[in-house]
């Protein structure tokens, strides 16, 4: 049965998030395409460090191709050993071979690791941001563009929660056999541990990945992918106030996706919205307003409305 392993929802919905101002969300099977859950789902946000996942994504393309080996070195040049964290912190002109950048990007989410790799691929890191947005382009997404290799704050590197789905679907689809590196607990570096940001590999049921991300400017952000009885969904949110609403409310998607389609099985009809305590999507007039209205909590600086520029400013 689809929903073992996971808690059967309540009508009222606790780890709703839907007021904050720039909160963005959506819930997908990733098997059928089907758009489970959707609110805000087109508006424009900054993705943080699930920007890695392109970043990567493009590192196993280039694999695949016969371009680059696990085994190269990367040499560390001292632009991107001058990335701030999360990083490595290897000193410039020290090297580190393409099967360890690329752990240390999907765990530690290192910053300085992300150039690196990026100038190995493509010569400079915004050669590879170019190739990382025609990228974004040819897998449909089309509100996407990237301006860097890690998800640092830049006011015109935006996404949207859909895109985000669109390239989770995508490297699980296209990179099977390379996708288990996201759901690593722990990558093994020259005998460190270094931890996996993403806490619900260890605490929710059935979760394989993907990727966290923060900064001031994009709040608290996750793309969660997680396979129950031949069945994947995936989950995104951007904008979350913290970490435990993050992670709360990626798991009652999940969780709620999940008994939604045991229910179909039986013969119910229902959807994910009804099992929600929330009213319709809300209106950018209504937005505006919760925007301005809302004080700073946590640190964040509530994002712009699309088309007006975006703080940059990173805790």
């Amino acid at each position: 049965m689809l929903g073992i392993g996971f808690a059967v929802p309540q009508p009222v919905a606790a780890a709703s998030l839907y007021a904050v101002p720039k909160y963005a969300a959506i819930l997908i099977n990733s098997d059928t395409g089907e758009v489970m859950y959707a609110r805000q789902a087109d508006a424009t946000r900054y993705p943080a460090s699930i920007t890695k996942v392109m970043t990567l994504y493009i590192a196993f393309d280039e694999l695949r191709r016969g371009n680059i080996r696990e085994s190269d070195e990367i040499r560390i040049s001292s632009k991107a050993a001058s990335q701030p964290p999360s990083k490595l912190g290897l000193k410039p002109g020290s090297t580190i071979t393409v099967r360890e950048a690329m752990g240390v990007i999907a765990t530690r989410s290192a910053n300085d690791i992300a150039v690196a790799l990026a100038e190995f691929i493509d010569g400079s890191e915004s050669a590879f941001a170019a190739r990382m947005t025609r990228e974004a382009r040819r897998l449909g997404m089309s509100r996407t563009t990237f301006l860097n290799a890690t998800g640092l704050p830049n006011p015109g590197h935006v996404t949207t929660a859909r895109d985000i789905a669109t390239l989770s679907r995508a490297v699980i689809r296209d990179f099977p056999k390379r996708y288990p590196l996201f759901s690593q607990v722990t990558f093994d570096y020259e005998g460190q541990q270094i931890g996996n940001h993403n806490q619900l590999l260890k605490t929710l049921p059935g979760v394989d990945g993907i990727k966290t991300g923060y900064t001031n400017a994009a709040g608290f952000t996750l793309a969660a992918s997680a396979a129950h009885d031949g069945v994947r969904l995936i989950a995104v949110v951007l904008g979350g106030p913290n970490r435990i609403g993050r992670d709360n409310n990626v798991t009652e998607l999940l969780d709620t996706g999940f008994e939604v389609l045991t229910r179909r099985s039986r013969g119910e009809s229902t959807t994910v919205a009804a099992n929600f305590a929330e009213p319709d999507d809300l209106s950018d007039s209504v937005m505006d307003r919760l925007t301005s209205e809302m004080p700073a909590a946590d640190g964040l600086v509530a994002p712009p409305r699309p088309g007006t520029s975006a703080p940059v400013r990173r805790n």
